[in-house]
C-alpha cells in the first residue's frame, strides 16, 4: 500500500523524478533545475507530506477490506539539498544500506519471539550481531534463506518515470500513429546506486545525471552533515498556518455552498479540534474558509523546535483528520480526489505581535466573507463572475452593505456568526461536578477543547479567558 501512495505522489508532482522507500519511509528526489513552488522548503515538503497522506487514507480500504484504520495516521518531512550527483548517490546508498540492516534484524527479531523469547531476551541476543550472524541464525534455526525473502522487503522500492511508445490513433491508411508517454513504473534492484541500473533507465540519466563510480563504503556521518535543520527561536509563540492547496477547485467539484458551506466549515473546525487534542503544545487555534492557524507555547520543546518536522507533523495529520472525518460532515457525498494542504511556520516574540497577527487574520476574514456574500449574490441574480466582479471593484463596507440590501440582507451582522468572524478553538474547562442539594459544587472541573465563533480583536475575550495564552493585551 505504501508504494501505491507513493506512485501517486509520483504522479502527482512532474518534479519528482525518482523515489526510493522502504517501510514507512520514502525519499523523493525533484530534478537539479526544479522551480516547484520557487524552491520554498516550506511549500515542498508540506505539500508532498499532505498529498501522500492523503491518497494513504483514500486508499486504505484498497489494500485492508476487513480492517478499520483505527486512528488518522501521519508522517513527517524535510528538505535535503543534495549538493552534487556524488552526494545524491551516497544518500541513496545509504537509505539501501539502512533497508537491509533494519529488514534483516526486525525478521530475526519476530522468528525469536515467535519461537518463544521476550522482546527484551530477543534484544539481548541481537545485540553485537553481524549481517552474517543474523543470516546464519535465520537459515539455520529458522530456516529462512533471507536471500528468498520478498525483494521488496530486502531491497526496498524505486519508483521512476519512463518513457515508452504508445499508439494513441490510426491515420487514415490504417497505420498506427504513436507518441512518447511518460509512466510511472515500481522496480527493485539490489542496488540502485550502481551504474548498471542506473544506465537501465536514460530518463534518470537525462534529468538527474549518471553516478561515475560505484560506492564501495558509505560514510554516514558524511551524508548527515547535509541533513541541515533549520530550527525556531526559544522563547517565541509558534504559528503555524496552514492552507487548501488549490481549494477554489475542490469545493467547485464538491459542490460546496457559496460563499459559506457550513458543513466544510465545520468539517475544518473538527480537525482542529482533532490537533488541539492530539498536541498538547498547541493552545489556541483561528480559522476561516480553508484556513487553519495553530498557536504553540512559546516554551514548547515539540520536536526540539525543528521547523520541518513541526509543521509536516501538523500539516499531514490535519489532511489524514480531514479525509477521515469527511463522512462525518459530507455522507451523501464522495470524495472525489485527495485533498491537500501547504503550511508554514512563524515565530512572534511577544503576546501583542501574536495577538497582531489573529486580529489580521479575522479582519481578513470579514473583508473576504463580506466581498464573496455580495459578489455570489450578484451571481445568483444572473450577473456573470466577471460583472460581479467591475460592479464590487473598489466598493467599500457602506456600498457592500448596501448592495446586499438589494437582496434582502437588510444587516449584513445578522449572517451567521461563523461567516463572518470565524472559529476559535482553545482548551476551557467543564464544570464536570453535580450540583448538590444545596446549590453547592466542590468546583471539579476537566480540561476539553472548545469551539467559538467570537470576536478576537478585542481586548475583552483573553481577559475573559485568561489561561489560554496568558495574554493581557
Amino acid at each position: 500500500m505504501v508504494v501505491i501512495s507513493e506512485v501517486s505522489v509520483t504522479e502527482e508532482f512532474p518534479d519528482i523524478v525518482f523515489s526510493y522507500g522502504y517501510s514507512d519511509e520514502y525519499s523523493f528526489v525533484l530534478k537539479k533545475t526544479t522551480r516547484f513552488y520557487q524552491r520554498r522548503a516550506s511549500k515542498i515538503q508540506s505539500l508532498v507530506v499532505s498529498f501522500l497522506t492523503s491518497v494513504y487514507v483514500t486508499k486504505w480500504k484498497e489494500f485492508f477490506h476487513d480492517k478499520e484504520l483505527r486512528y488518522p495516521p501521519s508522517f513527517r518531512a524535510r528538505v535535503i539539498c543534495c549538493a552534487s550527483i556524488e552526494v545524491l548517490q551516497a544518500y541513496l546508498s545509504w537509505r539501501q544500506n539502512d533497508c537491509h540492516i533494519n529488514n534483516q534484524h526486525a525478521t530475526c527479531f519476530h522468528e525469536l519471539v515467535k519461537h518463544g523469547k521476550t522482546e527484551k531476551e530477543a534484544q539481548q541476543y541481537l545485540k553485537e550481531s553481524g549481517k552474517k550472524e543474523k543470516h546464519d541464525l535465520l537459515f539455520e534455526q529458522f530456516g529462512i534463506n533471507y536471500e528468498k525473502l520478498p525483494v521488496m522487503v530486502r531491497q526496498g522500492s524505486c519508483i521512476l518515470k519512463t518513457e515508452t511508445e504508445d499508439i494513441v490513433k490510426y491515420n487514415e491508411s490504417g497505420a498506427p500513429v504513436k507518441r512518447l508517454r511518460r509512466k510511472t513504473s515500481t522496480v527493485h534492484s539490489k542496488n540502485i546506486v550502481g551504474k548498471s541500473f542506473w544506465n537501465l533507465y536514460p530518463k534518470l540519466l537525462k534529468e538527474l545525471g549518471g553516478f561515475v563510480d560505484d560506492i564501495r563504503k558509505i560514510e554516514p556521518d558524511y551524508i548527515r552533515s547535509f541533513l541541515w535543520e533549520a530550527k525556531l527561536l526559544p522563547s517565541t509563540w509558534i504559528v503555524i498556518r496552514i492552507d487548501g492547496c488549490h481549494f477554489h477547485r475542490f469545493s467547485t467539484l464538491h459542490e460546496f455552498v457559496k460563499p459559506n458551506d457550513e458543513r466544510a466549515l465545520n468539517l475544518m473546525n473538527s480537525c482542529a479540534v482533532g490537533l488541539l487534542e492530539e498536541f498538547q503544545d498547541l493552545v489556541f487555534a483561528y480559522g476561516v474558509s480553508d484556513e487553519y492557524s495553530f498557536i504553540m507555547k512559546k516554551d514548547s520543546q515539540l520536536y526540539q523546535r525543528q521547523a520541518s518536522d513541526i509543521v509536516t507533523a501538523v500539516v499531514s495529520l490535519f489532511t489524514s483528520l480531514y479525509v477521515t472525518k469527511w463522512r462525518d460532515f459530507f455522507p451523501h457525498k464522495e470524495l472525489k480526489y485527495p485533498p491537500s494542504f501547504d503550511g508554514r511556520a512563524v515565530c512572534y516574540p511577544s503576546s501583542e505581535i501574536l495577538t497582531d497577527y489573529l486580529a489580521w487574520r479575522q479582519v481578513d476574514c470579514h473583508i473576504n466573507n463580506q466581498y464573496n456574500t455580495c459578489f455570489w449574490e450578484l451571481v445568483k441574480s444572473g450577473k456573470s463572475k466577471i460583472e460581479a466582479q467591475n460592479i464590487l471593484k473598489g466598493t467599500q463596507t457602506p456600498e457592500k452593505n448596501e448592495l446586499l440590501k438589494q437582496f434582502g440582507i437588510s444587516d449584513y451582522n445578522t449572517l451567521p456568526v461563523m461567516f463572518r468572524q470565524g472559529s476559535s478553538v482553545f482548551w476551557d474547562k467543564e464544570d464536570i461536578t453535580p450540583e448538590h442539594e444545596n446549590g453547592t459544587c466542590n468546583g471539579t472541573y476537566r480540561k476539553k477543547v472548545v469551539v467559538e465563533h467570537c470576536n478576537i480583536i478585542e481586548p475583552d475575550f483573553w481577559n475573559s479567558h485568561p489561561s489560554i495564552l496568558n495574554l493581557k493585551p
